[in-house]
Parts: C-alpha cells; sequence; structure tokens
C-alpha cells in the first residue's frame, strides 16, 4: 500500500529536496493486490509428499511472509531474520537452517549463505529466483530454477528456465527426474548382474566342459538381442512408492545386487548344463544351442523381476517392455530351426 499526497511547487522549481515533502495534500491509498496463484498451495503440498522441503528466502519482513504461508496453507518451523544470520558464523547457522523454513529481511549474500549451509549439511538445494540480486544463489544451488519473464542475469545464471508459472511444474519435474533416474538404475542393475551371471557361469562350464560352452558369435548374438528387450525400459513405469521419496546414487548396492542376482542365475545355467550332458547326452552344437535359449530366456524374464522391488505380478511393466521381451525370447527359440540358426552354429532342439 503506497500514499499518495501532492503539493504545489513553482514551475521554475529545480530538483526535488526532502523539504519538498512538507506541507502536502494527501490524496488517497494505492493498493497493490498480488495474491499467491491458485495451484500454489496445492503445488507446496504435492512437493511436501514427495520429500521435498519447502523453505522461503526473501528480502520481506516477517509479518508479511507469515501471512503469505497461512494463504498457502505452509505450516511456520521457524524463522530467522537477516539480522540474525548477521550475528551467526557458518557453523552456528547450518546448526540452525534445517529448522527455520522462512528467512526473512535476507540481503543477497544472506540468501547465499543459507543455500551453501543447507548444501552442507548434505542437502541437494534448488533455487527460484528472478531478480538480479538472485543471481550468486542461482550459481551456488545445485539447480538454479529461474522464469522466463526473469531479468537476464537471474535467467543466464540458472539452470533451467519455467516457461510457465506454475510450481505444479516443478513438481512434474521432480517426478519425471526420479521415474528417469529409477529407470537408469534398472538398466544398470539388469545389465551388470546379467552379465556377470554369464561369465561366472562361462567360467564355471570350462571347468568340466572340454569346449567353448557358447561361439563367440552367439555371445554376441545373446547380448544383442538381450539389449533390444531393455530398449523400452526408459518408457517403463515406476511404482508409486518409488516416486514418493528421493533417491541417491549408491554403487554399493549396486555392486551387492550383482554379486548376489549374478551367481544366483547362474544355478539356472549349470542346472542346464547337467539336463543337457546327463540327460540330452548333448554334443557340442546342441549344447550351444540349449544354453542360447535357457540363458536368453531366464535374462528377459528376469527383467520383470528387478524393474520393481514389489510383487512383480502387481507391478504393471510398460506393454512395450512386456512385447519386447516376450517377443526377443519367442526368436532365440525359433532361431535354431531356422537356416540362420544353422549359419551360427545352432541345432533343432528336440522337441520330447
Amino acid at each position: 500500500v503506497l500514499g499518495i499526497a501532492w503539493r504545489k511547487v513553482a514551475p521554475d522549481h529545480p530538483h526535488a529536496v526532502v523539504s519538498d515533502e512538507t506541507e502536502l495534500v494527501f490524496a488517497g491509498f494505492a493498493a497493490f493486490l498480488d495474491p499467491p496463484k491458485a495451484s500454489a498451495a496445492p503445488a507446496l503440498a504435492d512437493l511436501g509428499r514427495s520429500g521435498v522441503a519447502v523453505k522461503i528466502v526473501t528480502g520481506d519482513n516477517e509479518l508479511v511472509t507469515r501471512h503469505v504461508c497461512t494463504q498457502l496453507g505452509l505450516p511456520v518451523t521457524g524463522v530467522l531474520t537477516g539480522a540474525e544470520i548477521q550475528r551467526m558464523d557458518d557453523f552456528a547457522l547450518q546448526a540452525v537452517v534445517e529448522e527455520a523454513n522462512l528467512f526473512c529481511r535476507v540481503t543477497p549474500s544472506q540468501k547465499n549463505r543459507v543455500i551453501l549451509a543447507l548444501k552442507a549439511r548434505g542437502h541437494v538445494v534448488g533455487f527460484l529466483g528472478d531478480g538480479i540480486n538472485d543471481a550468486p544463489s542461482l550459481h551456488s544451488a545445485d539447480v538454479g530454477i529461474s522464469v522466463d519473464g526473469a531479468v537476464d542475469v537471474a535467467k543466464e545464471a540458472a539452470d533451467m528456465i519455467l516457461l510457465e508459472q506454475d510450481l505444479n511444474v516443478l513438481h512434474d519435474g521432480i517426478e519425471e527426474g526420479r521415474r528417469t533416474f529409477g529407470n537408469v538404475l534398472k538398466y544398470i542393475m539388469m545389465g551388470t548382474s546379467s552379465n556377470f551371471g554369464n561369465m561366472f557361469s562361462m567360467a564355471g562350464a570350462t571347468l568340466v566342459i572340454p569346449f567353448l560352452p557358447m561361439l563367440p558369435v552367439q555371445i554376441l548374438l545373446n547380448n544383442f538381442l538381450y539389449d533390444i528387450s531393455e530398449v523400452p525400459i526408459p518408457l517403463d513405469n515406476v511404482d508409486e512408492e518409488y516416486l514418493a521419496r528421493p533417491h541417491e546414487w549408491n554403487m554399493a548396492f549396486i555392486r551387492n545386487f550383482m554379486m548376489v542376482v549374478g551367481p544366483i542365475s547362474s544355478v539356472f545355467d549349470f542346472l542346464t548344463f547337467y539336463v543337457m550332458l546327463e540327460i540330452f547326452h548333448a554334443g557340442e552344437a546342441l549344447f550351444h544351442t540349449g544354453w542360447f535359449v535357457e540363458s536368453i530366456a531366464t535374462q528377459v524374464l528376469v527383467i520383470f523381476v528387478i524393474r520393481t522391488r514389489l510383487n512383480p505380478f502387481a507391478s504393471r511393466p510398460h506393454p512395450w517392455l512386456t512385447g519386447t521381451s516376450l517377443t526377443v525370447v519367442a526368436v532365440a527359440a525359433a532361431l535354431p530351426f531356422t537356416p540362420l540358426g544353422a549359419t551360427l552354429g545352432f541345432v533343432p532342439l528336440p522337441l520330447d
């Protein structure tokens, strides 16, 4: 709210001075209303349910900021003012920055200190700003976000620019990022465990079998078909439970998963070896064919187990992933009965 007043001055009045602000005639108030967008409160609630802590860092005073939080339904867990931050060193600020979610009357340098304090506590920090003074904070944040209507300096400093001024875009982006991360992790776990298992089986087979368990060209074809079955993974559905919280890159988990699941898959390979040698008394070509088909079938079908941490029958995969995987298994099973299969060293499998 601005108060407006006026007074008459001589036409040759040179310039405005402080003494001009006397003997004014009050004309009225100019009120500017900028309420939160209707979508802001639901978007903030969605962010909170997704494990994202929302903190407001502003140059406005505490009363104005609290009022906006009330309109948005954002609980206030703690307030720090710029004057209080000024009296704190970096370690003291790190101790209180977790609890407080309102930082009022702060300067641009204090905004930057708040972001650095959160990062020092191990958080991944995104910062949304649109002014010139926000540029340092946009640089310091892990993800600097600005809007299309921001000043050029802020847009140049930002990593991302929102073309729609809607916080739901942020929530959608976070969910899409988690979905992408989840599918990338699926691919890595499938590839590492499968390759490790195959090499484990190959090494074990060479100790007891007087010939190569599978020819080099057959191994390449096996990997090629398996890779085709994994192509639709970026389209795959991700469990809602996975999207509900943030995740970190964990190499130890990937290593342990490979070390456990790889040898488990080799158990099926060794059973196949036993059946081929002791029951079917398979020669070299029949052995290659049997292991090739079994290897493809177990590698591809285990995709539906690895792709979710829930019940595999309750978590629905993307139709393209299902179709591609089953097609690859069918191609591998039919290949030995084709002329191409004979060229690759396969023989028809006995049907009885």
